[in-house]
C-alpha cells in the first residue's frame, strides 16, 4: 500500500498538469504507461519485443492515436501542442539534444522527468545511456561508458539478489531518485560526451525491467486519482492534418483515431 508521501508525489508528477480542457497534450514515448490527460502520443518502440526500453513487458499501451515515430524528427506541426510530457525518455536516447530540440519546436511548454544521476549511480537500468543533472536550472546529460558505474558493486548487487529490494527503498523517496523540470519556452541543457557504440547495442537488446507490478499500480492509481480530474480532459476530436508537419498532411477532414499512425 503507497504511502501518503508516495501518493503525493505520484500526484505531482503523474496527475497534476497545468492545462484546460482546450488544451492539445502530446506524451513522447509514451510506452505501457500513457498520460491520463494525453491528446496525442509518441513512442518508437510500440511492440512487445521493445519491452526493454519499457518498465512493463506489455507493448505500449494505445489510449490514444499513436505516433509511430522517433522523437528526435517528430511528425508534428511546429508549436501545435499547448504542453508535452517526456518522462523517463531522454536517458534511454541516443541524441537526446535532438529530442529537446524537438520538443521545443512542436509544444510550448510542458514536463521533463528523468533519473537523478546518484540514484541512477546505486542502481540503474542497463537501457539507459546517459547520468543526468539539474545544474542550476540546466539538464546536463552525462553520457555513460558502461552499464555501471562501478561494475564491482553492480556484479555484488546482481549476484546477491537484493536489487529488489533496493529499488524498494529508493522508490520511498522517488522525488529524490528523478529530476522534474517544468519549462515553458526554452529548456537550458547541455550534452557532455557520446555513449560508446557497445552500450548503445546492448541497451537496445536488453530485456525487460520486470516490474509488472509496479505499472499494474501506477494504472489503478492512475485511474482513482483521476477521478476529480475528468472535467479537464479534452473533449473535441483533432483533425490528422492539425497535428502533423505540412509535408505530411493529406488535404482532408481525417479525425484521428485510437489506433498506430506510421508515417514518412
Amino acid at each position: 500500500m503507497p504511502r501518503l508521501a508516495e501518493i503525493r508525489s505520484f500526484h505531482r508528477r503523474r496527475i497534476r498538469i497545468p492545462v484546460g480542457p482546450g488544451d492539445l497534450v502530446l506524451d513522447v514515448g509514451s510506452g505501457d504507461k500513457p498520460h491520463w490527460r494525453a491528446d496525442v502520443l509518441l513512442d518508437r518502440y510500440v511492440d512487445a519485443e521493445h519491452r526493454g526500453q519499457r518498465s512493463g513487458r506489455s507493448a505500449a499501451a494505445v489510449t490514444h492515436p499513436l505516433f509511430d515515430a522517433d522523437a528526435a524528427t517528430m511528425p508534428f506541426a511546429d508549436q501545435v501542442f499547448d504542453y508535452s510530457i517526456c518522462s523517463h525518455v531522454l536517458e534511454h536516447v541516443v541524441d537526446p539534444g535532438a529530442v529537446l530540440e524537438e520538443l521545443m519546436r512542436v509544444s510550448r511548454a510542458g514536463y521533463i522527468e528523468v533519473p537523478e544521476a546518484a540514484s541512477a549511480k546505486i542502481l540503474d537500468f542497463p537501457s539507459h545511456l546517459w547520468w543526468v543533472r539539474l545544474v542550476d536550472g540546466t539538464l546536463v546529460f552525462e553520457a555513460k561508458s558502461a552499464r555501471h558505474f562501478d561494475p564491482e558493486i553492480g556484479s555484488y548487487i546482481e549476484r546477491s539478489g537484493i536489487e529488489r529490494q533496493l529499488a524498494d527503498l529508493l522508490d520511498s523517496r522517488f522525488d529524490h531518485r528523478v529530476v522534474s523540470l517544468d519549462w515553458s519556452g526554452r529548456i537550458p541543457y547541455r550534452i557532455e560526451g557520446t555513449p560508446p557504440a557497445e552500450l548503445v547495442a546492448a541497451a537496445m537488446a536488453t530485456g525487460g525491467h520486470q516490474r509488472v507490478g509496479q505499472t499494474l499500480a501506477a494504472r489503478s492509481l492512475t485511474a482513482v486519482l483521476t477521478i476529480p480530474e475528468r472535467g479537464r480532459r479534452r473533449r473535441d476530436r483533432v483533425r490528422f492534418d492539425d497535428v502533423v508537419r505540412p509535408d505530411l498532411r493529406t488535404g482532408t477532414d481525417e479525425l484521428l483515431e485510437r489506433r498506430v499512425y506510421r508515417v514518412g
